[in-house]
C-alpha cells in the first residue's frame, strides 16, 4: 500500500519563519538580456545601471589569470598573499583585513557573527539595499532613519535610535544611490556611540576621504572596500573589510574556508600591481562624470545631483521618472530606476565612456520630448 503524505510537514515548514516573507534583492539584468528586451544588438546598447567600470580590469589581470596553474588546488583559506598585498596597499596591518566573495560577503559575515534574533541594524535610507536585506536574512531587524533632503545622514536621529539591542549602523560613503559622502566629523560622532559603525567605501576611489586607517584608534569601526568599481572586477566578485584584528580573526574562522577562488585571487593581486593604470581610469571616469553632470543640468526639468562616486542620481520632471526610464530602455540605454516611493522621479546613471555619455544625452533629449 502506498504511504500517504497527509499531515506531514512540507519543506518550507522547516524554514525559519522570518525568511518566508523574504523579498529578493533588486538586482539588474545582464547586458544580453537587456539587449534582447530592447530588440537590438548588445553592441548598440549602453548598460549604465550597475556602476561597473566601463574600462574593465587592468591588462595584467588576464595575463596573471592565464598563468595560474593551481586551478586543481584549493585556495589559501588564510588569504595570506591577498591580505599582505592589501595591507601594503592600504597602510594597515594585514591582521585587520578579511577578503570576501565581494564586499557583500563581508556584510553577511559581520551580520551573521554579530546579530542575535531581534537585534537591530540602523539603516540610513535611501542607500545600498544589502544592509536591510542581509539583516533580514540573519534574523535582525532594521531601524530606518531617513536621510535629509540633501541625502545627508541625520546623525542626531541615528544616535537617538540606539538602544540596548542596536548592534550596527551601516553608512555608505559615497552613498549609493545619491553619490554624496558623509563628513568625517559625523563619522567621528557615530564612532563615539557604543555600536559597530560599518562604513562602506565601495566608491571611495572616485571621491571622498577614506577612514580605513582609523581602525587602529576606533575598534568599533569596520570599513568595506571592493574591486568591483575601481578595479573593474565586478564579475569576479572580490571585496574586503578592514576591522579590529580580533574581529577579523573571528570572521576568518567563521567564513567558508575557500571563499575566494584562485582566479579571483590572481585578479586581485594583478590589480594591486597596476595601481597607476586603475587610478588613471578613475580620473577619466571622474572627468566624464562632471561632463555628464553639466550636460544634464542644461536640460529643462532635469536636476542631476553632485556626486563623488562613478554615477549620478538625477531627478526627472515631476511624475515622469518611470516614463523616462522606459523610453531610455527602448533606445538601448539602461539606467537604474527604483521602486522606492521617495525615488520615484529619480534615475541613477552610471558613468561610462565618452561615447556612452553622448548616447545617454541624445537618448535623454528624446525621452524628455516624448
Amino acid at each position: 500500500m502506498a504511504s500517504s503524505n497527509a499531515g506531514r510537514k512540507g519543506p518550507l515548514d522547516f524554514v525559519r519563519p522570518h525568511l518566508l516573507t523574504l523579498a529578493p534583492y533588486e538586482a539588474v539584468d545582464p547586458p544580453d538580456v537587456l539587449a534582447k528586451k530592447a530588440g537590438m544588438p548588445e553592441s548598440q546598447t549602453a548598460k549604465l545601471n550597475g556602476n561597473e567600470n566601463p574600462y574593465g580590469p587592468s591588462p595584467r589581470v588576464a595575463e596573471m589569470m592565464a598563468a595560474v596553474n593551481r586551478m586543481h588546488i584549493y585556495p589559501d583559506p588564510a588569504q595570506v598573499a591577498m591580505r599582505t598585498a592589501l595591507g601594503e596597499f592600504l597602510g594597515v596591518p594585514k591582521d585587520q583585513i578579511v577578503v570576501g566573495n565581494g564586499s557583500d560577503e563581508i556584510i553577511d559575515l559581520v551580520f551573521r557573527c554579530v546579530l542575535d534574533q531581534g537585534d537591530a541594524v540602523i539603516n540610513c535610507e535611501p542607500t545600498f539595499g544589502m544592509y536591510e536585506f542581509t539583516a533580514h536574512v540573519c534574523g535582525g531587524r532594521t531601524i530606518t532613519i531617513e536621510r535629509d533632503e540633501h541625502f545627508a545622514v541625520d546623525v542626531d536621529a541615528v544616535l537617538a535610535a540606539v538602544d540596548e539591542r542596536t548592534k550596527i549602523v551601516a553608512i555608505a560613503s559615497p552613498n549609493n544611490p545619491s553619490g554624496n559622502c558623509t563628513p568625517l566629523e559625523d563619522i567621528e560622532r557615530l564612532l563615539a556611540a557604543d555600536i559597530l559603525v560599518l562604513m562602506d567605501e565601495a566608491y571611495i576611489e572616485f571621491g571622498g576621504t577614506s577612514v580605513a586607517t582609523w581602525v587602529a584608534r576606533h575598534p568599533n569601526l569596520i570599513v568595506l572596500r571592493t574591486f568591483s568599481k575601481w578595479g573593474g572586477l565586478a564579475g569576479l566578485r572580490i571585496g574586503y573589510g578592514i576591522m579590529a584584528a580580533e574581529l577579523a580573526d573571528l570572521l576568518l574562522r567563521a567564513k567558508p574556508p575557500y571563499n575566494v577562488n584562485q582566479a579571483s585571487e590572481a585578479a586581485m593581486l594583478a590589480t594591486l600591481s597596476d595601481i597607476d593604470t586603475l587610478n588613471q581610469r578613475a580620473d577619466l571616469i571622474v572627468l566624464e562624470r562632471e561632463k555628464m553632470l553639466a550636460a544634464l543640468a542644461e536640460m529643462p526639468g532635469v536636476d542631476p545631483l553632485p556626486s563623488e562616486a562613478n554615477f549620478l542620481l538625477c531627478r526627472m520632471p515631476e511624475g515622469r521618472g518611470k516614463a523616462v526610464y522606459e523610453s531610455l530602455a527602448r533606445q538601448g540605454v539602461f539606467v537604474r530606476y527604483y521602486s522606492r516611493a521617495s525615488l520615484a522621479d529619480y534615475l541613477r546613471i552610471s558613468i561610462g565612456t565618452p561615447e556612452q555619455t553622448t548616447q545617454v544625452i541624445e537618448a535623454m533629449i528624446q525621452a524628455l520630448a516624448e
